[in-house]
């Protein structure tokens, strides 16, 4: 009932020509404006459709989809990469006149949100960075591993559905997976000295039983100069209520008191 209530919420956006781009994003509530990243194969809502009705109560909520995700276009159907996502979400805001965000970016969308601090570090209040990572061991060599011989059936229903709910179009749904598939196999670290020269404060989250370790968690945290680290009960994004978990969000007080802090 609540994800429903929350689909129901969100319902109508806008598109923004970026950088080749037409990005569909939507905009909630009212005051520091916070940006949602999405993950990988994702959508506004199946990544954060329970969690965004709270968040609009403190905050102007930019929730973006990405290129070939959800209602985004897929440009000129070059690969997608954290870098140029990035870029887009930085375009996105300068077009809004929006001169400083508190970013919120989830698995894929997190390390989107490294490269928005590391290429766009002026438009960066605070980094909210969930179940994702910014190098290869971050996760066990069996996660790279399925990414190699990875096909469409395999990818989780409730995603599937989600995007042809929102564009009923098989071969634009196998590309996006594809592009997802490939950016992932041919996963770049980014260098150690890079994610320690972000200065924006820094919320680390993750479920013990994520596909990222709590080893590189707490790396991560250490490597940020101004960290905090939760680690919650449960698998990938499960604390924020995201689509494949419950109903609970047991992370949503953490992150309302980060973002609020003086």
């Amino acid at each position: 009932m609540i994800f429903l209530l929350a689909f129901l919420f969100a319902q109508t956006g806008s598109f923004a020509t970026v950088n080749g781009l037409h990005m569909y994003y939507e905009i909630h509530g009212a005051g520091q404006p916070l940006v949602l990243i999405h993950g990988g194969g994702s959508t506004i809502q199946t990544s954060f459709g329970r969690i965004l009705p709270a968040l609009t109560k403190d905050h102007e909520v930019i929730a973006v989809e990405l290129q070939a995700h959800g209602h985004s276009d897929n440009r000129d159907g070059r690969p997608t990469t954290f870098e140029q996502d990035a870029d887009d979400v930085a375009a996105l805001l300068q077009r809004l006149h929006i001169g400083k965000a508190d970013i919120f970016g989830f698995s894929n969308g997190g390390t989107t949100a490294f490269q928005i601090a590391i290429r766009h570090p002026e438009l960066v209040r605070r980094l909210v960075i969930a179940s994702s990572m910014y190098k290869r061991g971050g996760s066990p060599p069996a996660f790279w591993a399925g990414f190699a011989h990875a096909t469409l059936d395999q990818m989780p229903k409730v995603y599937q559905e989600a995007f042809l709910k929102i564009r009923p179009d098989s071969s634009a749904l196998q590309t996006m997976f594809e592009q997802d598939r490939q950016r992932m196999e041919h996963f770049k670290d980014i260098p150690d000295s890079v994610i320690a020269s972000i200065q924006a404060p820094a919320l680390i989250m993750m479920g013990d039983k994520d596909v990222i370790t709590p080893e590189h968690a707490v790396e991560m945290y250490r490597r940020l100069p101004h960290a905090r680290l939760a680690i919650f009960p449960g698998g990938h994004g499960a604390y924020i209520g995201e689509v494949m978990s419950g109903d609970a969000a047991p992370a949503l007080p953490v992150i309302e008191e980060f973002l609020n802090a003086q």
